[in-house]
C-alpha cells in the first residue's frame, strides 16, 4: 500500500536525491524540507507512513527530532540517515527506538530495503494491536 514519507535534511541536493530515488522506484509519495521545525510541523498536521530525517542539521538533529516525533505519534517509524555515524549514535539512536540507522553514502537498493522492510514492520504491528484487541474483546465476552 502506498505511503507518504516525510524526508528531512538540511542538504537540498540529499532531499531531491531522497524523493527521486523513493518515487521513481515505489507508489511512494515523499513530502521534503530542509527545515527540522517545519519538519515537526507537517509531521503534526500530516498522516505519514514514514520519516526519513538527517542526524547533523543545524538547530535541531535527528534525534532529537526523532523524540519530538514520538511524542506527537509514536506508532510512526523514523530512519536516521547520516555522512557522520559512529558505532555509539547509532547504537544510541536504535535504543530510542529509531527503525533504522543508515551511513551515507548508501546505495539505492539500500535505502529502498530499509523502507521497505520498516514500512512493513509497521503495517505489521498495527495489524497485530488490531487482532489483540479483538482477542480481548473476545475473551471478555
Amino acid at each position: 500500500m502506498p505511503q507518504r514519507i516525510l524526508v528531512i535534511d538540511d542538504e537540498v541536493d540529499m532531499l531531491m536525491l531522497l524523493r527521486m530515488i523513493i518515487e521513481e522506484n515505489t507508489d511512494h509519495e515523499v513530502e521534503t524540507t530542509n527545515n527540522p521545525s517545519e519538519g515537526i510541523k507537517l509531521f503534526a498536521e500530516k498522516h505519514y507512513g514514514l520519516v526519513i530525517t538527517d542526524l547533523k542539521m543545524p538547530g535541531m538533529d535527528g534525534i532529537e527530532l526523532f523524540d519530538e516525533f514520538k511524542e506527537i505519534k509514536p506508532d510512526v517509524p523514523v530512519v536516521i540517515i547520516t555522512a557522520y555515524g559512529s558505532p555509539e549514535t547509532a547504537d544510541e539512536a536504535m535504543k530510542k527506538g529509531v527503525a533504522d540507522f543508515i551511513a551515507k553514502p548508501f546505495r539505492k537498493d539500500s535505502i529502498l530495503f530499509t523502507i521497505n522492510r520498516v514500512l512493513e514492520l509497521a503495517r505489521v504491528k498495527r495489524e497485530n494491536l488490531v487482532l489483540k484487541k479483538k482477542l480481548d474483546e473476545q475473551s471478555r465476552s
